[in-house]
Formats: C-alpha cells, structure tokens, sequence
C-alpha cells in the first residue's frame, strides 16, 4: 500500500542537524501520524508521498521546507517583572496568544539583568534538518481518525469532543 492523504504511517526517524548532533529520533515504531493533514512539516510528508512499508531513505530538508527561516522580528524584550515571582531561566518555554488567536510557543532565549528575551520562532526555525527514515506501516485510517484529522494510539479515543 503507498502512502497516500487519509493513510495512517508510522515511521521511525532519525534527525541531526548539519553538523551531525542528534535532535531527535523515534524508537520502536512510536511515530504515527494522519497522512494529508498537516501533521508533520511540508517536505517530510511530501517526501513520504508514494512510499511503501519498509521503504528507507534520507532526506535534507531546508528551514522553507521545514520549520521556516528565523525571523528576528518575533522576538521581543521585557521585563522580568512580566513574570511576577516565577524564576525565568534561559530555555523555558511557554504559551502565549498569538496575533491569530492561536498559541504560540514562546521560549526565553537570553536573560540580560531584567530584561528577558522571549523568541516565538519555533526551536528549530533557520536549521536544516537532515532526516533517515524509515516507513514501519501504512494502513487505512478509521473513520473516526479521519473525523478528528489525527491518530488515536492503539484505537484508543484522544479524549477530545470533536
């Protein structure tokens, strides 16, 4: 069966960076997702299109194809009184709004006395990503996995009034 939109994958991945330091990887077939949905970065699931169980291949995906260029702009200093009594550390995250009513994941990237950096680009905006992949199963999606445009572990509910 090839991969196609409404397929459930699973795969197991390596990623590192260009210069060969691991940034994640799945373990025993522990990565599913809904093919077609957006669930996994543009040019990973492009390059997944067609694929067929126990396929494998390597992939090097620039920032546009994965989690996009760094953008400056969205960074932004405050001041640390903006997190009351919490202790702010350089690399925590947190939600904020964003612009579009959406949350967006804010991390402190540089704490220069009271003034704290915060950056909304996503971790790994400006890095390419170079992937080996392997596709452990394609299957047909359930009705109810199509319904909710996600994969429920093991048919199990994602506990979510969809």
């Amino acid at each position: 069966m090839n991969i196609s939109a409404d397929k459930a994958i699973t795969i197991n991945y390596t990623l590192k960076d260009n210069e060969g330091k691991l940034i994640d990887e799945s373990k025993d077939s522990s990565f599913i997702y809904l093919h077609g949905h957006h669930n996994i970065i543009p040019g990973l699931e492009s390059a997944l299109n067609d694929k067929t169980k126990g396929d494998t291949f390597d992939l090097v995906l620039e920032p546009k194809d994965a989690y996009g260029e760094y953008n400056p702009a969205i960074t932004q200093v405050i001041n640390s009184s903006a997190f009351g009594d919490e202790k702010v550390e350089v690399g925590m995250q947190f939600h904020a709004e964003g612009d579009d009513g959406q949350p967006v994941l804010i991390t402190v990237s540089e704490i220069n006395g009271d003034d704290v950096t915060i950056d909304g680009n996503p971790p790994l905006a400006g890095v390419t990503l170079n992937y080996s992949v392997e596709v452990m199963d394609v299957r047909d999606a359930t009705e109810e996995e199509l319904s909710h445009g996600h994969i429920h572990a093991h048919g199990e509910s994602c506990g979510h009034n969809h």
